[in-house]
């Protein structure tokens, strides 16, 4: 590995995004499959009050995790130049903070407890408090895979330590530890997580190098944490204002209905991302190809994830029926109305990809500013007409900001505002018409059929897709896009990202090859 940019791609762009997003994909869906089978395993193992003890201290000490990693991944990730004495130092200020972390969440234990009114709280607290140490070990190992695009590397040993994490707590919860397996499960993944990374980095930090300058890099992290925690609040307050006020059981149920719809969310998001921030970085100077990479990345993420949203959505009731069992019927009706809110969510992601691959974090944070107090405000209202409220209320406020965001970084950089805009309005707006006839056309199934329920509103649902991609010429030009993208990472694998331009959008702010 170069000692002077940290970074070896031998191939061309095209070739790696191409690899990437097949490796990422791959290991995506096995971690779909893993998730699934530990929802369901678990799901029928422990009760909602189980989940909800342990959702009440996640929304409380979870914040920890913001500052663990400070932004630091992804500022060597973004970084043009990054050397090996910056790979040691980034290494023990990620260690050191997750260090101190713990301390305090160790510390934090009683008052979280007493907050809350359950002395249970105390122990499991300062258990959860060591993922701190162990993730702030592992941040730079994962940093340094994605920043030299081995992403199979990285999904391997996601996967790998999922399925270990998720034996452990499959173990303890058939052995009847209740909300204990749950922390053992996250506690015994970090251990082999950060294993493994150090088994397949073959790379290992020597010490603190006092003389080499960090202040670029702690400046991108601090800009890049103070707006993760902004939105770190405004995801978690609803959390918080329904275990303080309702208890854990209403907040066991919430909590399974938010986590079922962040797994597409985070399963195709987050990943998306990790191939998405090397990639742009490196065209950041080339503003056409910047340009239509972006726009062609939201659309093939925006039309994945809605999908699953729209079905999951439509059919919240046979499938939470038959994955977790009778018990959580009632988190079905509160998933549909996050899933509104989680529509617009999927949509802005590709926003959050603009922010971090210009390196203009100072002018995220102050987006931060301007918007997630209005969200957090927003769910404390919510709050006032019990669980459905806040859930409404947090869908309100997503579908909000998405369009301010994109304003922002339009104003603030050269990225193609508008068109993302209209590419995500295009997938809300044709999924939302699909979400809406595939749960209409399936209520005359009867409720002891959800398999059938399943299968009739997915045929529904695709029905109702195709024939919005008919009578719609931009929304088809869309999925056209998708499809052309295939033979482009192809073509590009053997002639490199520079030599052919990918499906574009045409002057009309829809995408379509170029002309």
């Amino acid at each position: 590995m170069s000692d002077d940019d940290g970074g070896r791609p031998p191939e061309s762009l095209g070739r790696t995004a191409g690899r990437g997003a097949s490796a990422t994909l791959i290991g995506q869906l096995v971690r779909i499959l893993v998730q699934l089978t530990g929802i369901i395993v678990l799901g029928r193992l422990l009760a909602p009050s189980d989940y909800g003890l342990v959702a009440a201290v996640t929304a409380i000490i979870g914040i920890g995790e913001v500052f663990r990693d400070f932004g630091l991944s992804s500022a060597s990730i973004q970084a043009k130049t990054l050397t090996r004495e910056h790979r040691d130092n980034l290494f023990w200020i990620n260690s050191g903070i997750g260090l101190a972390l713990s301390g305090l969440a160790v510390a934090a234990s009683g008052p979280i407890a007493a907050f809350y009114g359950d002395d249970r709280l105390q122990p499991l607290t300062m258990l959860l408090a060591s993922t701190f140490l162990l993730n702030g070990l592992m941040t730079q190992f994962r940093a340094d895979l994605n920043r030299n695009f081995r992403f199979l590397a990285l999904a391997s040993t996601e996967i790998a330590a999922q399925v270990g994490g998720l034996a452990v707590g499959v173990g303890m919860a058939l052995g009847g530890a209740g909300y204990w397996a749950l922390a053992g499960q996250q506690v015994s993944q970090a251990i082999l997580a950060l294993m493994l990374l150090v088994i397949v980095t073959r790379w290992f930090p020597r010490w603190y190098h006092r003389r080499v300058r960090m202040g670029s890099f702690l400046a991108f992290g601090g800009n890049l944490t103070g707006a993760m925690l902004l939105g770190y609040a405004s995801r978690n307050t609803d959390s918080v204002v329904i275990g303080a006020s309702l208890g854990a059981g209403p907040l066991g149920l919430y909590n399974r209905a938010f986590q079922l719809l962040l797994l597409p969310l985070n399963q195709i998001n987050a990943p998306s991302t990790r191939v998405a921030l090397p990639v742009l970085s490196r065209l950041q100077d080339s503003p056409a190809r910047y340009a239509d990479f972006i726009v062609l990345g939201q659309t093939i993420m925006l039309h994945v994830v809605t999908l699953a949203i729209a079905l999951a959505c439509a059919q919240a009731s046979p499938l939470i029926l038959l994955s977790i069992g009778e018990q959580w019927s009632a988190s079905a009706p509160i998933f549909q109305v996050l899933s509104i809110g989680g529509f617009f969510q999927a949509a802005a992601y590709a926003t959050y990809w603009a922010f971090l691959s210009k390196g203009v974090m100072r002018q995220h944070l102050w987006f931060s500013l301007a918007t997630r107090p209005f969200l957090i405000v927003l769910v404390i209202l919510g709050g006032l007409y019990g669980v459905f409220g806040v859930a409404a209320a947090y869908s309100i406020g997503v579908a909000l900001i998405w369009p301010i965001g994109l304003w922002w970084v339009g104003r603030v950089t050269d990225v193609p505002a508008r068109r993302m805009f209209l590419t995500g309005a295009r997938a809300v707006t044709g999924y939302g018409v699909a979400t809406v006839a595939s749960w209409a056309g399936t209520l005359w199934v009867s409720a002891a059929l959800p398999l059938v329920s399943i299968a009739a509103g997915l045929v529904i649902l695709l029905a109702a897709v195709a024939l919005v991609a008919v009578v719609w010429p931009a929304f088809r030009r869309d999925v056209i896009a998708i499809a052309q993208s295939r033979r482009f990472l192809r073509a590009a694998r053997g002639r490199g990202i520079d030599d052919e331009n990918p499906p574009e959008a045409s002057g009309d702010g829809t995408t379509g090859p170029r002309r």
